[in-house]
């Protein structure tokens, strides 16, 4: 007789495509880390379809996918550590996935990458200009190689170093093997300390640490915000509580509470008979309620016995909806406004980070005004104008503006 039950899947298929799902999700996170832009941002983990009029990812590593200044950034420059990411989680994974699958992926991660080379290469390019000015491109060329010298034997002296001790090798062949299977290579580690050091460089000149910030400016911060400072009234207190669900009859409910206000009042501490005793929900605390600000307690009876009472004195039996209650206030803090003193050094921080980020978007700004940037996906990249693929043979063409 045929079963009525759905088939099941092999006893491997259902833990493969978990962790086929669980690879898709890891690359979505690794999408959402280097892609930058709103527009190719992941949704619950699904990896995005690049839109349909994007330029197709070109075979060859000469291929110009970008120009910023002076300067080509190849296919070959970012499709290692592109590969390189995805054969990671996919090994991580023990998967194999057809390529139709994995190309959102490699799409997106493509352009995220590329992303990343073109600011970095703008900080780059903006600080040759800077140190050149109006002179000859022999000054600039001269220029370029001093301080590419300078980046090699900063690289060797200091990052090799650390590649070598990650790796464990001291060959430096054997240390090119092993960066080729992460996605890079010891040339191209060079070349990206080097645009990243310049990149540093030009953000140091550009960008304060540390910005000064006036008392005056941390006091119109404070007046202008001093609603955020404002508090309300606010306790804590120690509290019985009998509920009228849990028993029979008012009468019940009111000779328990009293019976438990004679004991904690004669002879017992607060704390151990509400364990035993009291039916509130901070029962298993010992009745103990911290902080609570005024106009936020459901019951208003008790909330106006306790910022009303004495502090230290038990209070009368107090009914709500709920039951019956008695409530010892311990600390209580009047509403008011926190004195600047007390974030005065919290207003500098933020300050400071306004500071850094309005240097930063102006920096940004103006590297777009000196260096000009084409790419195959100018969308991406604020101010960029449209490159045709084209290999570095043939040459980068624009498709109105570069030349």
């Amino acid at each position: 007789m045929p079963s009525n039950q759905p088939l099941s899947p092999p006893p491997s298929a259902a833990p493969r495509a978990t962790r086929r799902q669980s690879a898709l999700r890891l690359l979505a996170v690794a999408l959402s880390i280097c892609v930058s832009s709103p527009s190719i941002g992941t949704l619950h983990g699904q990896v995005p379809a690049p839109p349909a009029d994007l330029a197709p990812l070109p075979d060859d590593p000469a291929t110009i996918m970008a120009v910023v200044g002076q300067s080509p950034i190849l296919w070959g420059d970012i499709q290692p550590k592109v590969d390189g990411r995805i054969q990671q989680v996919l090994k991580e994974q023990n998967l194999k996935l057809p390529p139709e699958q994995l190309a959102p992926a490699r799409m997106n991660l493509a352009r995220g990458a590329l992303t990343q080379a073109i600011q970095t290469k703008m900080m780059s390019e903006s600080f040759l200009l800077e140190q050149v000015g109006t002179q000859a491109a022999s000054k600039r060329r001269e220029v370029s190689e001093m301080m590419t010298s300078r980046a090699r034997q900063m690289f060797f002296e200091n990052e090799l170093e650390g590649l070598k001790e990650k790796h464990g090798t001291e060959d430096l062949t054997e240390l090119d093997a092993k960066l080729r299977e992460t996605g890079t290579s010891l040339r191209a580690r060079q070349r990206e300390f080097t645009d990243m050091m310049l990149g540093h460089m030009y953000m140091r000149s550009k960008i304060e640490k540390d910005p000064p910030v006036t008392i005056a400016e941390i006091n119109t911060a404070y007046q202008h915000a001093i609603d955020t400072y404002r508090h309300p009234a606010k306790a804590r207190w120690e509290q019985l509580s009998v509920l009228f669900a849990n028993h029979s009859s008012r009468e019940e409910t009111r000779a328990l509470i009293v019976e438990m206000g004679r004991e904690v009042y004669y002879n017992e501490g607060w704390k151990e008979l509400a364990r035993k005793r009291s039916e509130e929900p901070f029962a298993a605390d010992g009745g103990q309620h911290d902080w609570t600000s005024k106009g936020s307690l459901a019951s208003k009876p008790i909330e106006e016995q306790v910022f009303s009472i004495p502090l230290d004195k038990m209070s009368e039996i107090i009914e709500d909806e709920q039951g019956l209650h008695i409530i010892k206030v311990l600390e209580r803090k009047e509403a008011g406004v926190t004195p600047l003193a007390d974030v005065q050094d919290e207003i500098r921080e933020q300050i400071k980070k306004e500071k850094i980020a309005a240097s930063q978007t102006a920096m940004m700004q103006e590297m777009r005004k000196k260096v000009p940037v084409w790419s195959i996906y100018p969308d991406d990249v604020p101010g960029a104008k449209p490159l045709r693929p084209t290999s570095i043979a043939t040459g980068p063409a624009a498709d109105s503006d570069y030349r």
